[in-house]
């Protein structure tokens, strides 16, 4: 039954954080938001109203068409909902077995009538369950194609794709070699260059992030192979909770290529300037590589997040001056600076 304008529709709230359902009653959007902020203890200013099913934003004009009853999600400003999927990313974002995702998938589909929303629970649950156990090429020879022969699993794959991605990297650091004019400042650049490929070797390029194989300190995803993206640099959590699993299928592989391990601190515009600018009067062995390591080339500096989450704009995030050089160096320049006084004291 569809309401008219004047009339006060009764619809099911609720945030995108909290599966629980509110009713509310309202004539317009505007009371709408005003009661289900009060409800829902939400901030008022820019928040929105949008359908559970699929994610469409609910204006003035669109509120009198729906029917009553119609399940609705209230947003903050910066909160984003693409639809009943959010409901099954929340549940991927956690490390659970794929029977506990499956038999959480069949319980939402269970209670839902739409046949949308059906449509797209069901896609997910078959994704869910034909996806727990397939890793060799003999498996799953789809997912394979177009990748070499070499490669008999998944795993082994995917780990190729993280230690490409990270050995690319390190290629950006050998460049900017290039451009040092000083021929001393250029010798140390290199030797540090070396030291730093020489870590990353010894640590297998990294590879272990996107290897589901690998134990749990050390990947990015789940033991089925599930990624949640990180949010963007300033972010604590990706407010729109995507989730991939590029071990499901071949189209999930390809997509997840446009998926990128974003330097918090940035690359090019902030880490490897640090590095050429420490060596200005310095050497090598006077720098903490291992700091400039990590911020190239590990978790502590690196994001995984969606291409949507990803901000190409400068970041202005800086170094750490206090990391920059290594402890010995400080200590060093505090000795001699006493044997100076002790010689003038004699």
């Amino acid at each position: 039954m569809f309401g008219l304008f004047g009339k006060n529709k009764p619809v099911k709230v609720r945030s995108c954080n909290e599966s629980r359902k509110f009713g509310v009653a309202a004539k317009d959007v505007k009371e709408l938001l005003k009661k289900g902020c009060k409800l829902l203890q939400l901030p008022s200013s820019g928040a929105h109203v949008c359908l559970y099913a699929d994610g469409t934003k609910v204006t003035e004009e669109f509120f009198p068409t729906l029917p009553d009853n119609t399940e609705l999600v209230l947003l903050r400003r910066d909160q984003t909902w693409s639809g009943v999927v959010c409901d099954i990313g929340q549940l991927l974002s956690t490390d659970r077995h794929a029977a506990g995702l499956v038999e959480a998938a069949r319980g939402l589909l269970s209670d839902e009538q739409s046949p949308k929303r059906r449509k797209i629970l069901t896609d997910l649950l078959l994704n869910l369950e034909d996806r727990s156990e397939l890793e060799s090429r003999e498996e799953d020879e789809d997912w394979f194609k177009g990748i070499d022969a070499r490669f008999k699993t998944k795993s082994a794959y995917m780990k190729f794709n993280c230690e490409s991605r990270i050995r690319g990297y390190m290629k950006e650091v050998d460049g900017a070699s290039k451009s040092i004019q000083n021929a001393k400042v250029r010798d140390e650049f290199l030797k540090a260059s070396k030291s730093l490929a020489e870590t990353l070797k010894a640590a297998r390029h990294n590879g272990c992030y996107f290897d589901r194989s690998e134990k749990e300190p050390h990947r990015l995803c789940t033991r089925e192979g599930w990624f949640t993206c990180q949010g963007s640099f300033e972010q604590q959590v990706c407010q729109s909770l995507h989730s991939i699993n590029p071990y499901g299928s071949r189209e999930s592989r390809i997509v997840f290529s446009t998926w990128n391990l974003d330097h918090r601190i940035e690359k090019k515009r902030t880490v490897i300037p640090a590095l050429l600018g420490a060596l200005q009067n310095h050497k090598s062995t006077d720098v903490n590589l291992n700091y400039f390591y990590c911020l190239l080339f590990t978790r502590e500096n690196l994001k995984l997040v969606h291409i949507v989450c990803h901000k190409k704009g400068a970041h202005n995030l800086l170094c750490d001056t206090k990391k920059i050089f290594r402890q010995a160096v400080n200590t060093d320049k505090a000795k001699q600076k006493v044997r100076g006084k002790k010689r003038r004291l004699v």
